[in-house]
């Protein structure tokens, strides 16, 4: 599945803010006293973790020209992501979201900032010729101009041969019009795309529960060639060949530390099985394996994680 042709194994486009989260578990934000800055945004945390698996990584993402759009670039860079085509907006300030430490999904409040002023000079069809994989989330395509720039980006990055990849990580608060976000995502998805969604996302995208086996079939009738149901303590199912074929995950009991980034480990893990040729089973396996390594520490995942850790257990 590498093409040595191509340098970058994935290009992640989106957003990179600032995470202020609870150090202290509670409930929700309205019981966290105090807080920690750490760098987020579900895009730039992926990045970072498939280059602490030894992948060569491109970020584009816009930050504010600021003391915490530098602090987030630094703390990006430091892991090994190509920082070239992060920018700094001169009008707007970096974005920042508080979250909650909590051992289920995190109460948080996003103020949107730069993150959403993506333009499309930062996405060259040069730059798009030269990455396996381009990268989004529902986060970074809930707003203009940054809507427009990526969804146009996606259409010449999957001419240029390469392909898309989402994670569908839906909040209401952050989209508000949920008709619009099902558009966009339809049009994303029928270019084959590789698709992460959790058990939360999807309730929150459909307005009300749904069996997994619903959420698989409208997805693949929308076009998604993979599709990747995170299930929380039950673990994963992975949806592939239009439907045809499916692999089950099972859950393991974890002493969680800290859920925040999770799903980022997971799909990190993923696609750098997927790039290494891996069925999606493993794939599967492979970013549940990186995503317990997150759940069970603070903090992002160690400098550098060797990736025959994550294919342990099927190799």
């Amino acid at each position: 599945m590498t093409d040595s042709t191509r340098p970058f194994a994935v290009l992640s486009v989106g957003e990179l803010l600032a995470d202020l989260i609870g150090h202290h578990v509670s409930a929700s934000l309205l019981d966290a006293q105090d807080f920690r800055r750490y760098q987020g945004g579900s895009p730039a945390n992926m990045a970072a973790n498939m280059a602490r698996l030894g992948g060569k990584v491109a970020l584009v993402a816009c930050v504010g020209n600021d003391n915490i759009g530098k602090y987030l670039t630094r703390q990006v860079e430091e892991t090994g992501v190509n920082v070239d085509y992060v920018t700094a907006d001169l009008q707007e300030p970096s974005t920042i979201v508080v979250v909650s430490r909590t051992a289920g999904t995190p109460d948080f409040v996003a103020y949107r900032h730069a993150d959403c002023h993506i333009k499309p000079e930062q996405l060259p069809d040069s730059l798009l010729a030269q990455a396996q994989l381009f990268h989004t989330t529902c986060f970074a395509l809930s707003r203009q101009p940054a809507q427009d720039t990526i969804i146009d980006a996606s259409r010449r990055a999957r001419a240029a041969g390469c392909q898309v990849s989402i994670d569908a990580n839906y909040a209401p608060t952050i989209w508000p019009d949920r008709d619009q976000a099902w558009r966009v995502l339809a049009d994303y998805f029928a270019s084959g795309a590789l698709v992460k969604v959790s058990e939360d996302d999807a309730e929150r995208l459909y307005g009300e529960p749904q069996e997994p086996e619903k959420i698989l079939s409208d997805f693949h009738q929308m076009g998604a060639s993979v599709i990747c149901l995170t299930l929380g303590p039950d673990g994963s199912m992975v949806s592939y060949d239009g439907g045809a074929k499916q692999a089950r995950i099972p859950g393991k009991k974890l002493d969680i530390v800290d859920v925040t980034g999770a799903g980022d480990a997971y799909w990190a893990g993923f696609l750098t099985a997927y790039l290494d040729g891996y069925a999606p089973g493993n794939c599967a396996h492979a970013g549940a394996t990186l995503a317990k390594m997150k759940l069970t520490r603070q903090g992002p995942l160690p400098d550098k994680v060797d990736r025959k850790v994550i294919y342990q257990d099927f190799e």
